[in-house]
Protein backbone atom coordinates (compact mmCIF):
# COMPACT_ATOMS: atom_id res chain seq x y z
CA UNK A 1 0.00 0.00 0.00
CA UNK A 2 0.90 3.65 -0.74
CA UNK A 3 1.74 5.87 2.72
CA UNK A 4 -1.60 7.30 2.53
CA UNK A 5 -5.42 6.58 1.60
CA UNK A 6 -7.20 9.50 -0.04
CA UNK A 7 -8.91 7.81 -2.72
CA UNK A 8 -10.08 3.88 -3.91
CA UNK A 9 -8.24 5.34 -7.16
CA UNK A 10 -5.14 5.10 -5.09
CA UNK A 11 -5.91 1.39 -4.48
CA UNK A 12 -4.58 -1.10 -7.05
CA UNK A 13 -6.55 -4.72 -7.25
CA UNK A 14 -3.98 -6.04 -5.18
CA UNK A 15 -3.92 -3.25 -2.57
CA UNK A 16 -7.63 -3.83 -2.11
CA UNK A 17 -7.89 -7.51 -1.72
CA UNK A 18 -5.26 -6.87 0.91
CA UNK A 19 -6.96 -4.70 2.81
CA UNK A 20 -9.90 -6.86 2.74
CA UNK A 21 -8.45 -10.05 3.55
CA UNK A 22 -6.67 -8.03 6.21
CA UNK A 23 -9.55 -6.78 7.54
CA UNK A 24 -11.27 -10.95 7.79
CA UNK A 25 -8.44 -11.47 10.29
CA UNK A 26 -8.93 -8.20 12.37
CA UNK A 27 -12.78 -8.82 12.68
CA UNK A 28 -12.04 -12.58 14.32
CA UNK A 29 -11.63 -10.23 16.98
CA UNK A 30 -14.98 -9.24 17.71
CA UNK A 31 -15.86 -12.76 19.19
CA UNK A 32 -12.68 -12.39 21.69
CA UNK A 33 -13.12 -11.34 25.53
CA UNK A 34 -10.11 -8.93 25.19
CA UNK A 35 -10.74 -7.07 21.55
CA UNK A 36 -7.31 -6.02 21.12
CA UNK A 37 -3.54 -6.18 19.87
CA UNK A 38 -0.32 -4.48 20.33
CA UNK A 39 0.14 -3.87 16.89
CA UNK A 40 0.75 -0.06 17.15
CA UNK A 41 1.43 0.71 20.69
CA UNK A 42 2.96 3.47 21.03
CA UNK A 43 1.51 5.41 17.82
CA UNK A 44 -0.52 7.67 17.68
CA UNK A 45 -3.77 8.61 15.50
CA UNK A 46 -5.42 11.84 15.31
CA UNK A 47 -9.14 11.49 14.26
CA UNK A 48 -9.68 15.79 12.37
CA UNK A 49 -12.78 16.19 12.08
CA UNK A 50 -13.87 19.43 10.51
CA UNK A 51 -17.78 17.68 10.05
CA UNK A 52 -20.06 16.66 12.06
CA UNK A 53 -19.52 12.62 12.44
CA UNK A 54 -21.03 10.09 14.56
CA UNK A 55 -20.82 6.84 12.53
CA UNK A 56 -17.10 7.10 10.96
CA UNK A 57 -15.06 9.02 13.92
CA UNK A 58 -16.41 6.04 16.81
CA UNK A 59 -15.40 3.61 14.00
CA UNK A 60 -12.08 5.22 13.52
CA UNK A 61 -11.67 5.52 17.23
CA UNK A 62 -12.44 1.96 17.92
CA UNK A 63 -10.03 0.73 15.51
CA UNK A 64 -7.37 2.67 16.68
CA UNK A 65 -7.59 1.31 20.29
CA UNK A 66 -8.21 -2.10 19.32
CA UNK A 67 -4.78 -1.92 18.00
CA UNK A 68 -3.70 -0.51 21.14
CA UNK A 69 -2.92 2.98 19.61
CA UNK A 70 -3.18 6.27 21.30
CA UNK A 71 -6.06 8.59 19.83
CA UNK A 72 -6.48 11.92 20.00
CA UNK A 73 -10.32 13.06 18.69
CA UNK A 74 -10.39 16.98 17.20
CA UNK A 75 -13.30 18.43 16.41
CA UNK A 76 -13.69 21.64 14.72
CA UNK A 77 -16.67 22.66 16.81
CA UNK A 78 -15.51 24.18 20.26
CA UNK A 79 -11.66 24.45 18.85
CA UNK A 80 -9.33 26.98 17.56
CA UNK A 81 -11.16 26.46 14.06
CA UNK A 82 -13.53 28.35 15.38
CA UNK A 83 -11.71 31.37 16.01
CA UNK A 84 -9.99 31.16 12.47
CA UNK A 85 -7.38 29.10 12.98
CA UNK A 86 -6.44 27.73 9.13
CA UNK A 87 -5.91 24.24 8.16
CA UNK A 88 -2.17 24.58 8.15
CA UNK A 89 -1.97 25.84 11.62
CA UNK A 90 -3.69 22.55 13.10
CA UNK A 91 -2.03 20.46 11.04
CA UNK A 92 1.25 21.89 12.03
CA UNK A 93 0.00 21.89 15.84
CA UNK A 94 -0.31 17.66 15.20
CA UNK A 95 2.69 17.54 13.98
CA UNK A 96 4.15 19.01 17.15
CA UNK A 97 2.50 16.32 18.90
CA UNK A 98 3.99 13.52 17.22
CA UNK A 99 1.00 12.00 15.15
CA UNK A 100 1.66 9.01 13.34
CA UNK A 101 -1.82 8.84 11.47
CA UNK A 102 -4.08 11.47 11.05
CA UNK A 103 -7.65 10.53 9.80
CA UNK A 104 -9.52 13.87 8.57
CA UNK A 105 -12.99 14.57 7.53
CA UNK A 106 -13.46 17.81 6.03
CA UNK A 107 -16.24 19.60 3.88
CA UNK A 108 -13.98 21.13 1.05
CA UNK A 109 -12.80 18.45 -1.32
CA UNK A 110 -9.60 17.60 -1.66
CA UNK A 111 -8.47 18.73 1.88
CA UNK A 112 -6.75 15.22 2.66
CA UNK A 113 -4.92 15.67 -0.38
CA UNK A 114 -3.58 19.23 0.61
CA UNK A 115 -2.87 18.06 3.91
CA UNK A 116 -0.89 15.08 2.66
CA UNK A 117 0.86 16.76 -0.16
CA UNK A 118 1.81 19.95 2.13
CA UNK A 119 4.72 18.87 3.65
CA UNK A 120 2.86 19.82 6.88
CA UNK A 121 2.69 16.67 8.55
CA UNK A 122 5.21 13.97 7.73
CA UNK A 123 2.11 11.16 9.51
CA UNK A 124 0.24 9.11 7.09
CA UNK A 125 -3.22 10.66 5.95
CA UNK A 126 -6.61 8.66 5.55
CA UNK A 127 -9.58 10.74 3.73
CA UNK A 128 -12.48 9.81 6.08
CA UNK A 129 -14.86 12.07 3.71
CA UNK A 130 -14.09 15.08 2.11
CA UNK A 131 -16.93 17.13 0.58
CA UNK A 132 -18.79 16.01 -2.33
CA UNK A 133 -15.84 13.80 -3.38
CA UNK A 134 -14.47 10.68 -2.13
CA UNK A 135 -14.77 8.22 1.42
CA UNK A 136 -12.51 4.98 0.55
CA UNK A 137 -13.20 3.61 3.80
CA UNK A 138 -16.56 3.39 3.46
CA UNK A 139 -16.22 1.38 -0.11
CA UNK A 140 -13.96 -0.67 1.59
CA UNK A 141 -16.26 -1.44 4.16
CA UNK A 142 -19.16 -1.67 1.68
CA UNK A 143 -16.97 -4.32 -0.84
CA UNK A 144 -16.39 -6.89 2.54
CA UNK A 145 -19.64 -6.74 3.26
CA UNK A 146 -20.74 -7.89 -0.26
CA UNK A 147 -17.43 -10.55 -0.50
CA UNK A 148 -18.66 -12.29 3.25
CA UNK A 149 -22.46 -12.93 1.84
CA UNK A 150 -22.13 -13.64 -1.56
CA UNK A 151 -18.84 -15.00 -1.61
CA UNK A 152 -16.94 -12.75 -3.84
CA UNK A 153 -17.13 -9.72 -5.71
CA UNK A 154 -15.92 -10.22 -8.87
CA UNK A 155 -18.97 -10.26 -11.42
CA UNK A 156 -21.13 -9.14 -8.61
CA UNK A 157 -23.98 -6.69 -9.98
CA UNK A 158 -24.31 -3.53 -7.88
CA UNK A 159 -26.87 -0.96 -8.35
CA UNK A 160 -26.04 1.96 -6.24
CA UNK A 161 -29.26 4.27 -6.05
CA UNK A 162 -30.20 7.87 -5.63
CA UNK A 163 -28.05 10.89 -4.82
CA UNK A 164 -25.03 10.14 -6.86
CA UNK A 165 -24.11 14.46 -7.79
CA UNK A 166 -23.32 14.77 -3.88
CA UNK A 167 -22.49 11.40 -2.83
CA UNK A 168 -18.47 10.69 -1.44
CA UNK A 169 -19.99 7.14 -0.87
CA UNK A 170 -21.00 6.41 -4.30
CA UNK A 171 -17.89 7.72 -6.11
CA UNK A 172 -15.23 5.92 -4.00
CA UNK A 173 -18.00 2.53 -4.82
CA UNK A 174 -17.83 3.38 -8.16
CA UNK A 175 -13.97 3.17 -8.56
CA UNK A 176 -13.59 0.42 -5.84
CA UNK A 177 -16.06 -1.85 -7.19
CA UNK A 178 -15.30 -1.70 -10.57
CA UNK A 179 -11.60 -2.40 -9.54
CA UNK A 180 -12.58 -5.71 -7.93
CA UNK A 181 -14.86 -6.69 -10.74
CA UNK A 182 -18.43 -5.47 -10.08
CA UNK A 183 -20.86 -4.17 -12.67
CA UNK A 184 -21.81 -1.07 -11.15
CA UNK A 185 -25.31 1.13 -12.15
CA UNK A 186 -26.03 4.16 -11.23
CA UNK A 187 -29.64 4.96 -10.89
CA UNK A 188 -30.24 8.30 -10.17
CA UNK A 189 -32.86 11.51 -11.40
CA UNK A 190 -31.04 13.13 -14.55
CA UNK A 191 -30.77 16.13 -12.24
CA UNK A 192 -29.04 13.92 -9.32
CA UNK A 193 -26.02 12.64 -12.18
CA UNK A 194 -22.72 14.32 -11.80
CA UNK A 195 -21.27 16.17 -14.81
CA UNK A 196 -18.79 13.64 -16.88
CA UNK A 197 -20.66 10.07 -15.13
CA UNK A 198 -19.92 9.02 -18.64
CA UNK A 199 -16.48 8.21 -17.97
CA UNK A 200 -16.69 7.22 -14.87
CA UNK A 201 -16.43 2.84 -15.25
CA UNK A 202 -19.84 2.28 -14.61
CA UNK A 203 -23.46 2.19 -16.32
CA UNK A 204 -26.05 4.68 -15.35
CA UNK A 205 -29.69 4.42 -15.64
CA UNK A 206 -32.97 6.50 -14.63
CA UNK A 207 -35.11 3.60 -14.75
CA UNK A 208 -35.05 1.77 -10.91
CA UNK A 209 -37.27 -0.32 -11.68
CA UNK A 210 -35.52 -1.99 -14.76
CA UNK A 211 -32.25 -2.53 -12.51
CA UNK A 212 -33.58 -4.35 -9.60
CA UNK A 213 -34.43 -7.54 -11.07
CA UNK A 214 -30.49 -8.01 -11.96
CA UNK A 215 -28.85 -6.86 -9.02
CA UNK A 216 -26.91 -8.86 -6.73
CA UNK A 217 -26.75 -5.77 -4.77
CA UNK A 218 -28.46 -2.58 -4.20
CA UNK A 219 -27.09 0.24 -2.24
CA UNK A 220 -29.54 3.23 -1.52
CA UNK A 221 -28.03 6.88 -0.92
CA UNK A 222 -29.08 9.42 1.44
CA UNK A 223 -30.63 12.24 -0.02
CA UNK A 224 -28.39 15.27 1.31
CA UNK A 225 -31.00 17.98 1.48
CA UNK A 226 -28.69 20.41 3.15
CA UNK A 227 -25.98 20.31 -0.05
CA UNK A 228 -28.61 20.69 -2.32
CA UNK A 229 -30.16 23.82 0.09
CA UNK A 230 -26.77 25.39 -0.37
CA UNK A 231 -26.72 24.76 -4.43
CA UNK A 232 -30.15 26.30 -4.68
CA UNK A 233 -32.37 23.12 -4.57
CA UNK A 234 -34.97 22.23 -7.29
CA UNK A 235 -33.40 18.87 -7.97
CA UNK A 236 -36.58 17.04 -7.93
CA UNK A 237 -40.06 18.35 -8.10
CA UNK A 238 -40.99 16.78 -4.16
CA UNK A 239 -40.04 14.55 -1.90
CA UNK A 240 -42.96 12.23 -2.47
CA UNK A 241 -42.33 12.01 -6.36
CA UNK A 242 -38.53 11.16 -5.11
CA UNK A 243 -39.67 8.43 -3.05
CA UNK A 244 -42.47 7.03 -5.94
CA UNK A 245 -40.03 7.12 -8.85
CA UNK A 246 -36.58 6.14 -6.58
CA UNK A 247 -37.60 5.00 -3.02
CA UNK A 248 -37.06 1.23 -2.29
CA UNK A 249 -40.28 0.18 -1.19
CA UNK A 250 -42.05 -3.01 0.11
CA UNK A 251 -43.29 -3.40 -3.86
CA UNK A 252 -40.14 -2.81 -5.23
CA UNK A 253 -38.31 -4.47 -2.85
CA UNK A 254 -40.02 -7.84 -4.44
CA UNK A 255 -38.26 -7.28 -7.56
CA UNK A 256 -35.11 -8.19 -6.68
CA UNK A 257 -33.45 -11.44 -6.85
CA UNK A 258 -34.11 -13.55 -3.47
CA UNK A 259 -30.36 -13.58 -2.76
CA UNK A 260 -30.05 -9.71 -3.12
CA UNK A 261 -28.49 -7.47 0.05
CA UNK A 262 -29.92 -3.98 0.87
CA UNK A 263 -27.16 -1.55 1.44
CA UNK A 264 -27.08 1.92 2.63
CA UNK A 265 -23.96 4.08 4.15
CA UNK A 266 -26.27 5.96 6.74
CA UNK A 267 -28.11 7.86 8.20
CA UNK A 268 -30.70 7.40 6.52
CA UNK A 269 -34.08 9.15 5.41
CA UNK A 270 -36.34 6.88 6.55
CA UNK A 271 -39.79 6.73 4.18
CA UNK A 272 -37.66 8.75 1.77
CA UNK A 273 -35.10 6.74 -0.07
CA UNK A 274 -35.80 3.30 1.93
CA UNK A 275 -39.12 2.11 3.71
CA UNK A 276 -38.77 1.27 7.40
CA UNK A 277 -39.83 -2.08 6.66
CA UNK A 278 -37.59 -2.81 3.72
CA UNK A 279 -34.29 -1.44 6.49
CA UNK A 280 -35.34 -3.66 8.77
CA UNK A 281 -35.87 -6.75 6.46
CA UNK A 282 -33.56 -10.05 6.99
CA UNK A 283 -31.54 -9.04 3.40
CA UNK A 284 -30.72 -5.82 5.22
CA UNK A 285 -27.43 -5.60 6.10
CA UNK A 286 -27.26 -2.34 6.78
CA UNK A 287 -26.29 -2.87 10.55
CA UNK A 288 -23.61 -5.24 9.42
CA UNK A 289 -21.57 -2.40 7.73
CA UNK A 290 -21.17 -0.99 10.93
CA UNK A 291 -19.61 -3.39 12.21
CA UNK A 292 -17.64 -3.79 9.57
CA UNK A 293 -16.21 -0.61 9.48
CA UNK A 294 -14.22 -1.18 12.36
CA UNK A 295 -12.72 -4.36 10.95
CA UNK A 296 -11.74 -2.56 7.93
CA UNK A 297 -10.48 0.54 9.31
CA UNK A 298 -8.51 -1.69 11.77
CA UNK A 299 -6.78 -3.51 8.57
CA UNK A 300 -5.84 0.29 6.94
CA UNK A 301 -4.51 1.56 10.65
CA UNK A 302 -2.36 -1.60 10.86
CA UNK A 303 -1.33 -1.66 7.12
CA UNK A 304 -0.30 2.13 6.68
CA UNK A 305 1.68 2.24 10.44
CA UNK A 306 2.57 -1.45 10.88
CA UNK A 307 5.39 -1.61 8.69
CA UNK A 308 5.56 -5.25 7.92
CA UNK A 309 5.99 -6.64 4.12
CA UNK A 310 3.37 -9.39 5.36
CA UNK A 311 1.03 -7.15 6.75
CA UNK A 312 -1.41 -10.00 6.51
CA UNK A 313 0.54 -12.91 7.91
CA UNK A 314 1.29 -10.72 10.55
CA UNK A 315 -2.06 -10.12 11.60
CA UNK A 316 -3.26 -13.67 11.45
CA UNK A 317 -0.38 -14.42 13.40
CA UNK A 318 -1.04 -12.03 16.43
CA UNK A 319 -4.72 -13.20 16.20
CA UNK A 320 -3.55 -16.40 16.44
CA UNK A 321 -1.25 -15.74 19.02
CA UNK A 322 -3.65 -14.09 21.41
CA UNK A 323 -6.08 -16.99 21.48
Amino acid sequence: MKRHLLSSADLTRQDALLILDTAQEMRSLADRPIKKLPVLRGRTVVNLFFEDSTRTRISFEAAAKRLSADVINFSAKGSSVSKGESLKDTALTLEAMGADAVVIRHAASGAPHRLATSGWVRSSVVNAGDGTHEHPTQALLDAFTIRDHLGAVDGRRVTIVGDVLHSRVARSNALLLSTLGAEVTLVAPPTLLPVGVESWPVAYSYDLDAALPKSDVVMMLRVQRERMNLSGGGFFPSAREYSRRFGLDKLRFRLLPDHALVMHPGPMNRGMEIAADVADCDRSVIVEQVANGVAVRMAVLYLLLGGQESALQGAADLVEADA
